[in-house]
């Protein structure tokens, strides 16, 4: 318990320039270069925190693999690669993030994760994997994405594009907005509504999540199956 809380204050420290910068509109004009050294560190506190609950939102992603035992896996918004441990060996990985910086951070976690194969990393947004063709992948993984896109709903038909008949989508997302509010409600239906475009199971939960701002810590987290 103790260790949590030195954590979860250690993520405090870390995130607050994030709320600062934002504040004061400078942002978007130096986050590409400095926020894959920020990430790097957070992410690495953040898994530390949602360690178990990632072990088993994961567990079953083998039953998602090819007639041939082979998985290929699409990461959206993959930063720098925290989420690879958690990946059955030998999956392929095809990493995509907006932000080309996250290059050098990506090519350390792939040193140190060797059960995985990795095929490439694209740089583009949720919202258009053009790159990607349709049915090709039999898992996509969002974690802490869909919150910043634009357009939550043309990301999630994107990955309904790319993904396999029968494939799976893994996410963790905040919804920022409290339970009991109108937004919450709207928030988490953009995810819901993903069984209303051709998904035939969804599986999807609550929890506080460790971020700072109560406005952020309400967490969605599941999967779905197309």
């Amino acid at each position: 318990m103790m260790m949590l809380l030195v954590l979860q204050q250690c993520m405090k420290i870390l995130i607050l320039p994030v709320y600062v910068l934002a504040y004061f509109g400078l942002w978007d004009s130096i986050c590409k270069k400095t926020f894959p050294f920020f990430m790097k560190y957070f992410t690495k506190i953040y898994n530390k925190i949602m360690h178990k609950l990632k072990e088993t939102l994961f567990k079953n992603m083998q039953d998602f693999a090819d007639p041939s035992g082979k998985l290929h896996l699409l990461e959206i918004g993959v930063g720098p690669g925290t989420n690879f441990q958690f990946y059955p060996p030998n999956s392929c990985v095809t990493c995509v993030d907006y932000n080309p910086n996250f290059q050098n951070c990506l090519l350390e976690n792939m040193a140190q994760n060797t059960h995985l194969h990795f095929e490439n990393f694209v740089v583009a947004s949720a919202e258009n994997l053009s790159s990607v063709s349709d049915n090709s992948v039999d898992v996509v993984v969002c974690t802490l994405v869909l919150c910043s896109v634009n357009s939550p709903r043309t990301a999630l038909k994107e990955i309904l594009r790319v993904l396999k008949p029968g494939g799976a989508f893994y996410f963790i997302d905040h919804v920022a907005a409290d339970r009991s509010t109108w937004m919450y409600f709207w928030q988490q239906r953009d995810l819901e509504r993903v069984g209303e475009r051709g998904v035939s199971k969804l599986n999807l939960q609550h929890l506080m999540g460790p971020l700072v701002l109560n406005l952020v810590r309400p967490h969605i987290y599941g999967y779905a199956v197309k």
